[in-house]
C-alpha cells in the first residue's frame, strides 16, 4: 500500500494520513513504551510518516525521541508536527522567553534541533496577546527552530489577524468533517483558500 504524499508548505512533503500521538499521552491508560516505539515503525514502514506531537500530551515527545533513537534509519524518513500550547494561566504575562525555553524543552525531547511544523495554540484571544506570540514562533522559525509555523483552534478573524501582521502560518488545525461543517459556514475554509 502506499500512501499519498501532499505539499502544505514550499519545500515540506508529509503523507496525507498522519500518525498522531493523542492518545499516547499517560492519562489515556497505560502506555507500553516498547509496544508504541514499534507501532510507530510499523507506521513508517507503511508510509505514514507524519507524526503528530504536542507539548501538552504528556510523554509522547519522549517516545518520539525514544523512537528516533531505535530506529534512526527510520526516524530520518518521518516529519514531526509538534504543537505549543502555553498554559492558560500564563497568557497574560507570558514571555518570548519562555515561549523559547517550552519550544526548546519540545525540541530536545524529540531529539531534532529543529520540528518540520510547529504548530501552537492560544486557550483565549482575550487574554494576553496572541499575535504577539505568533510572532515569536515566526521569529523561531526565523532562527531554524521549526520549518514551518501553524495555528490550532483558532476563529476565523484570529487567524485573518495573524495574517495580517505578516505571521505566515502555513496550517491550522481544527475540528472539520464530514459531521462539522462549520469551517465552511464561517467563511474559515474560503480565508484559508484565499490566503494560501
Amino acid at each position: 500500500m502506499s500512501i499519498e504524499r501532499v505539499t502544505i508548505a514550499p519545500g515540506l512533503e508529509v503523507s496525507r494520513i498522519w500518525k498522531g500521538g493523542w492518545h499516547l499521552a499517560g492519562g489515556h491508560g497505560e502506555v507500553a513504551e516498547d509496544n508504541a516505539i514499534e507501532d510507530m515503525a510499523a507506521f513508517v514502514a507503511a508510509g505514514i510518516t507524519t507524526f503528530d506531537a504536542a507539548d501538552i500530551y504528556t510523554g509522547v515527545e519522549d517516545l518520539i525521541g525514544a523512537f528516533r533513537r531505535k530506529h534512526p534509519d527510520l526516524a530520518e524518513r518521518i516529519e514531526i508536527n509538534d504543537k505549543a500550547v502555553p498554559d492558560y494561566d500564563a497568557l497574560p504575562t507570558i514571555t518570548a522567553a519562555e515561549i523559547e525555553a517550552t519550544v526548546d524543552r519540545s525540541l530536545e525531547r524529540l531529539g531534532v534541533a529543529c520540528v518540520d511544523m510547529l504548530q501552537f495554540a492560544w486557550w483565549d484571544p482575550a487574554r494576553g496577546d496572541y499575535i504577539a506570540a505568533a510572532k515569536v514562533y515566526d521569529d523561531l522559525r526565523r532562527r531554524g527552530k521549526a520549518r514551518t509555523i501553524g495555528g490550532i483552534n483558532f476563529r476565523t478573524p484570529e487567524i485573518e489577524a495573524m495574517l495580517d501582521a505578516g505571521v505566515p502560518l502555513f496550517s491550522h488545525q481544527i475540528q472539520y468533517s464530514l459531521l462539522d461543517d462549520r469551517p465552511e459556514r464561517s467563511g474559515h475554509v474560503q480565508l484559508c483558500l484565499e490566503r494560501g
